[in-house]
């Protein structure tokens, strides 16, 4: 049984993103100060830099960094009407970036038509509007500009999104294989189309989904003509790229969602990779915005140890 107080805080984390998906509020798109009064958010030691495109972003730098020693790279992409930090408040792995010995950057997506920020990862995702920006190009920027002030290790560069963030993270190791070791999608998908996506690269993909996700439905969907694929037929996209065989449960079982009894999640894996890794772990039961157990931020960090890029 998890204690109470990670129950407590879940709850209320999650009425808190549920609140900011649904009501009017607009979104601030600036940089957040956390100053590590929040719980899960350290402090943030970017520096005064608006980055690039003039978009800020926080970036969180382990205590021990050391130049000689290149550190892994993860960008945390947040989900629809959500910001960086506050997806970082969810997903905790703010919480032990340090520790992990990770520099993780948080950056905002832009405010859409109704002032809710979010990630332009396609056409019908998320503001069919003219003049929508380029964010492949602005999180490629946030990698160099990361880069430039700090000692990255190329082979170790990483995404993690939620919903909107995962589409995003989806498109961006379509576009920018070659950079890309890891991705890991929480309620994200690929779309359909099967010339969207066109890697140089294989990337290790890890989809997880709830299968009783009524907002991003695990067996797909579409979106203004647009459809978008389910969790298996998009694990099943990246494992052709990667050269892997078929999908295999491997019989492990995890337990990531505090609202679900016992270890809910299934493990499956596409077998004989050429290179990378195709992975789906299926939460039965699980919705769109899990309580995610805590240890979901070390069971991420550790997956994304063990795949960098060959």
């Amino acid at each position: 049984m998890q204690p109470m107080g990670w129950r407590l805080r879940a709850s209320a984390l999650l009425l808190c993103l549920g609140a900011c998906s649904e009501d009017n509020a607009t979104p601030d798109a600036t940089v957040r100060d956390t100053g590590g009064d929040t719980p899960g958010a350290p402090d943030a030691n970017h520096g005064d830099a608006p980055g690039p495109f003039g978009r800020p972003y926080q970036l969180r730098v382990p205590d021990d960094h050391d130049p000689r020693r290149p550190s892994p790279l993860v960008v945390l992409l947040h989900g629809y009407s959500v910001s960086g930090a506050l997806q970082d408040l969810y997903f905790g792995l703010g919480r032990l970036a340090s520790g992990r010995g990770f520099l993780l950057a948080l950056p905002d997506g832009t405010p859409d038509s109704a002032r809710r920020l979010h990630w332009n990862a396609a056409p019908t995702c998320c503001n069919p509007i003219a003049g929508e920006p380029d964010d492949v190009a602005y999180l490629t920027a946030v990698m160099d500009d990361v880069a430039r002030r700090y000692a990255v290790d190329p082979r170790r560069v990483f995404l993690v999104g939620h919903s909107n963030g995962a589409f995003m993270a989806l498109q961006l190791a379509c576009e920018r294989s070659a950079r890309i070791a890891a991705v890991v999608s929480l309620a994200g998908a690929a779309w359909a189309e099967p010339g969207w996506c066109a890697p140089s690269a294989p990337v290790a993909v890890l989809q997880v989904h709830g299968d009783a996700d009524t907002t991003i439905p695990y067996m797909g969907g579409e979106r203004l003509g647009l459809r978008y694929l389910g969790a298996e037929e998009t694990v099943a996209r990246w494992a052709r790229y990667n050269g892997c065989g078929s999908l295999e449960d491997t019989g492990q079982r995890l337990d990531l969602d505090l609202s679900l009894p016992g270890a809910e999640t299934r493990v499956g894996r596409h077998g004989g990779c050429g290179r990378g890794a195709a992975e789906l772990w299926t939460i039965a039961g699980g919705v769109h915005l899990p309580a995610l157990a805590p240890t979901w931020a070390e069971t991420i960090y550790q997956w994304l140890q063990v795949h960098p890029r060959n």
